[in-house]
């Protein structure tokens, strides 16, 4: 009996595996659409160290925005919610930075949640671009100036969990989000310039 069973095991894994008895090579991972600049390993990556700064999206947007106005304290002007909140004390605590700072959380949550379906991901962060052209003096270069303090604020939250390879991972993110958002600002300035 024992026999028959072991014949037809390897009868069976030959038929799978080709004629020349190799093991059928394992498949390929899911392709990730073409305008994603991550492997669906990095992307599989990202989403998932994501949720514990998910959980934790107004202290690490705080964090960042305090880590932002150390690095750029002329951007505080361009808020004129909170720029009279010049220390780190006054920003820790501020309803209206903590406010805004969950909003541009929201979106970054919103975005890396959506790295999944691209036409989603695209046009969210278009509109989120385009809205900025809506703030007197925002430059789009200004968008480049939370990557830092985004990576500084993951790294912060997610402890001993930001290896060198997820870090790697949120610098291709975080580069992809805010080319994303300079595109939809640029479309909407050039959209505005043509009407």
């Amino acid at each position: 009996m024992g026999c028959e069973l072991s014949k037809l095991a390897t009868t069976k894994s030959r038929n799978q595996a080709g004629n020349d008895g190799s093991s059928p090579p394992p498949p390929p991972p899911a392709a990730t659409d073409p305008r994603l600049p991550l492997t669906a390993r990095q992307k599989f990556t990202v989403i998932a160290s994501w949720k514990a700064v998910s959980r934790a999206l107004e202290p690490t947007g705080i964090y960042m925005f305090i880590r932002l106005f150390e690095e750029n304290a002329e951007l505080l002007n361009m808020f004129t919610k909170f720029r009279d909140q010049k220390t780190k004390e006054q920003q820790s605590t501020s309803m209206e930075l903590a406010e805004h700072a969950k909003t541009v959380m929201t979106t970054l949550d919103e975005g890396i949640k959506s790295l999944d379906d691209m036409d989603a991901f695209l046009t969210y962060l278009h509109e989120v671009g385009a809205s900025h052209t809506k703030i007197p003096g925002f430059n789009r270069q200004y968008f480049w100036k939370i990557e830092k303090p985004f990576l500084d604020a993951v790294e912060r939250t997610l402890e001993d969990r930001y290896s060198e390879n997820v870090e790697n991972i949120y610098k291709l993110t975080i580069k992809f989000i805010i080319e994303t958002l300079i595109d939809g600002f640029d479309k909407a300035q050039s959209d505005k310039a043509k009407s």
